[in-house]
């Protein structure tokens, strides 16, 4: 398990350079979860260590696999400077805490709620994981494990998160991308949402 761990902070490592800050945190039932923080220009990353040490299982198999299924990192890009995201480390924690407490197994276009905001005075209450790899190559790890996939996270607000449940995660996509949202912005508004 540490040997995985260390090649996937090496491969943040390759993407974001060095990290500026790092913390753990420990929610009962699953194992410590780091976060860390590379601030590349005026963009701050933050990316989780640690929820790749177990694969992600069907919470409806009988038995978990413990070297067989997918396994993920999550990362979150926000402006530096427009509010304190500081805090967001906690959010970030529980989404990469959720496979162990939850059974969830994370994919493109899956939504985190918290149902509160991710980091004091937050517009956003959620997070919806995008595709992964175009930041972060994956990992391979050596057989028969999958390799490590890192999923960027995007702020959602309470309307968004209920526009995505309604129309699907592409429909939001188009929304945003027909406004030019800037989805790295800490402080934005909600996308104008059609009916």
């Amino acid at each position: 398990m540490g040997d995985i761990l260390d090649m996937v902070e090496e491969r943040l490592r390759s993407a974001f350079g060095e990290p500026d800050a790092r913390a753990s945190v420990t929610f009962l039932g699953a194992e410590r979860i780091e976060v860390l923080r590379f601030t590349q220009g005026e963009l701050r990353r933050y990316a989780t260590l640690g929820m790749s040490a177990q694969p992600m299982a069907d919470p409806l198999a009988p038995v978990a696999d413990p070297l067989r299924g997918p396994r993920a990192e999550v990362h979150l890009t926000v402006r530096a400077g427009r509010a304190d995201t500081s805090p967001v480390l906690r959010s970030l924690a529980a989404a990469a805490a959720s496979p162990q407490v939850e059974g969830l197994v994370l994919a493109d276009g899956s939504t985190l709620d918290f149902g509160e905001p991710l980091w004091p005075g937050a517009p956003f209450t959620a997070f919806l994981a995008g595709a992964p790899g175009a930041l972060v190559p994956d990992l391979p790890l050596p057989a028969p494990r999958d390799p490590v996939s890192f999923f960027p996270l995007l702020p959602l607000t309470p309307a968004e998160a209920a526009y995505k449940r309604a129309k699907g995660p592409q429909a939001l996509h188009a929304l945003w991308a027909e406004h030019g949202t800037d989805l790295t912005d800490p402080v934005r508004a909600a996308v104008p949402l059609s009916a």
